[in-house]
């Protein structure tokens, strides 16, 4: 007999169809994915303050914030709760930890698309299979069209060039290792929901597309 200690999933009194209706809108996840510096979280924020204007209820999880905590890494836990417990749970970014950062989000954002709210992220997640996976648990307990990928498609120079962190600089220098588009792979969506080029299209308007897409998609009346 295991000594495990059984999970079980407790439904809720409150369904998200109940939410949905209180809020005016459906619930889903806008997953943004690009290269850094792409103009995902530009492009986001932007989506996130319309949302706000119209009513509607909608919370943005971003790369850096949550890196600030639920996914921090050694150097953040260390001072706070020991080595030993840091280098456990903590999260650097080879791609072991880039994946388990994507299934921490994934988990969070089906809860938030579960109460019925709109929630979207921008993060790099350049594996596809953990976007796929991230898609599979939204919409299992969402419902299909609940998960909507939108490829920030920008050229890799055009993200160099921008570099508002420096980042790119650092890692072609050697001093940030697993960098992805210059040590590491991206791998772009095969064919997202959504498709914008930031480089040929002002931010303001790429925000105004999306919005355009939850429309036609139902979410938004």
């Amino acid at each position: 007999m295991s000594d495990t200690p059984q999970v079980i999933w407790h439904s809720q009194s409150v369904s998200r169809v109940e939410r949905e209706k209180r809020n005016g809108h459906r619930s889903c996840v806008l997953w943004f994915t690009g290269l850094s510096g792409s103009g995902k979280s530009t492009i986001a924020n932007l989506v996130d303050h319309q949302l706000f204007d119209r009513g509607a209820r909608s919370y943005l999880l971003d790369g850096d914030n949550v890196r600030h905590g639920l996914c921090a890494g050694p150097n953040l836990l260390a001072p706070v709760y020991g080595e030993e417990f840091a280098q456990r749970f903590g999260l650097g970014f080879g791609q072991q930890d880039r994946e388990e950062n994507i299934r921490r989000v994934g988990a969070v954002t089906e809860l938030l698309a579960n109460a019925g709210m709109i929630c979207l992220t921008a993060f790099v997640s350049p594996y596809r299979k953990d976007r796929d996976l991230v898609r599979h648990w939204v919409e299992k307990q969402n419902g299909k069209g609940s998960f909507i990928e939108i490829y920030v498609n920008t050229p890799l120079e055009v993200c160099m060039a921008r570099d508002p962190k420096g980042l790119y600089q650092q890692a072609i220098e050697g001093k940030i290792i697993n960098f992805t588009g210059i040590s590491d792979p991206y791998e772009a969506p095969d064919a997202p929901d959504l498709e914008l080029k930031s480089a040929e299209t002002p931010a303001e308007q790429c925000a105004s597309q999306v919005l355009s897409h939850l429309i036609a998609q139902g979410i938004l009346s």
